[in-house]
């Protein structure tokens, strides 16, 4: 995929961070390339962006984002193939959903042409960021906050649009173990749970602490009513694999994310001829699969690991093994065609790269 060129304001930083990274030792989200993106709305427009180099924000205390919450964000990355091309993996998916977000969370909509330009600007300035090693990338991180100056419950007037990048390794070095949760609850029908709301996450981390001090990595989490249907795990959506088939709790309910890696990989599985349900998934149904040896497969599909293979599901006082990962064919296929599309080893038939 590409996109036109639009020019915006570029201030290089003086000296470039590039050369003291450890490649070798980077963790997740904790290393800033050398420049940022910044876009300002007030009086119902947005202003000029400009590309400036990174650094520190001024932040009022009475701003309004701090006190009410009115902040959304995506997460995309950059991958560097082996003849130097950088290859930006569905990013118009990440436009329309930070337009759904915006405008669910009261606030203005930055154009899909407008964000994919400004992606595209800041990954050309800072390309030498993006590593080149096996199963790394660029993290992409755009985001949008309030900045009234206002300690009142009402929609902000003005706010900021940005994007930073962070150069990551691999986020699970490992198969996850996740645990179902019966208790505490991601999102309600007529909630936000559909937004990528900042604070969704917020919310999720003192369950998700709990889970992971009993030696589980993520949730499942179920429905907010009678917690007998599962929604998403973690910060991912979920994919079961019964009887060869594809099952995933379906997206009609405004409680799920819709994810940009579980679409590519319905769509993908589809021309490989998977039948995949998209329905209510109950825990019963999974956890009678897994009890009867009938669960082939689950992982979880998202940005930061695009297959998170699942090794263990906790259900109560259990822990029930799933297959071996090496044996599970269907979602080890979806994970290399993704990756070698990605990292431009094979042809990218679909049209899915913004190419630099």
């Amino acid at each position: 995929m590409q996109t036109n060129s639009k020019s915006f304001p570029i201030q290089l930083t003086e000296k470039s961070q590039v050369e003291g990274v450890e490649w070798d030792k980077l963790e997740f989200g904790k290393i800033f390339s050398d420049h940022m993106f910044i876009m300002e709305y007030a009086d119902g427009s947005w202003s000029n962006g400009e590309i400036v180099p990174f650094q520190a924000i001024p932040m009022h205390p009475a701003m309004s984002a701090i006190h009410y919450g009115q902040s959304i964000f995506e997460g995309l990355k950059a991958y560097k193939s082996k003849t130097g091309q950088i290859n930006i993996f569905r990013p118009e998916l990440n436009a329309h959903r930070f337009a759904e977000s915006a405008k669910r969370m009261c606030m203005p909509e930055v154009p899909e042409a407008l964000f994919l330009e400004a992606v595209r600007a800041l990954i050309e300035v800072d390309q030498n960021w993006v590593p080149a090693l096996e199963g790394y990338s660029l993290y992409i991180r755009p985001f949008m906050f309030a900045t009234d100056h206002f300690v009142g419950i009402k929609p902000s007037e003005t706010y900021k649009f940005m994007i930073l990048t962070s150069p990551v390794g691999v986020y699970y070095s490992e198969p996850v173990r996740v645990k179902i949760e019966e208790h505490y609850t991601r999102a309600a029908v007529g909630g936000v749970g559909r937004a990528k709301a900042a604070g969704n996450y917020g919310a999720s981390l003192y369950p998700a602490k709990q889970c992971q001090l009993n030696g589980f990595h993520q949730l499942l989490w179920t429905d907010a009513v009678e917690h007998k249907y599962i929604e998403e795990s973690g910060t991912m959506n979920i994919i079961f694999q019964i009887g060869g088939k594809l099952i995933t709790p379906s997206e009609d309910s405004d409680t799920i994310l819709r994810g940009i890696t579980k679409r590519t990989l319905i769509e993908l599985v589809k021309e490989w001829g998977i039948v995949v349900e998209e329905r209510r998934v109950s825990v019963e149904e999974i956890i009678t699969a897994i009890r009867e040896g009938k669960l082939e497969d689950a992982f979880g599909a998202g940005t930061a690991a695009t297959i998170a293979q699942i090794a263990v599901i906790g259900y109560r006082d259990e822990s029930l093994q799933l297959p071996p990962i090496e044996s599970r064919v269907l979602s080890n296929r979806i994970k290399t065609y993704l990756d070698a599309v990605k990292y431009g080893e094979i042809e990218d038939v679909y049209g899915w790269n913004m190419t630099i």
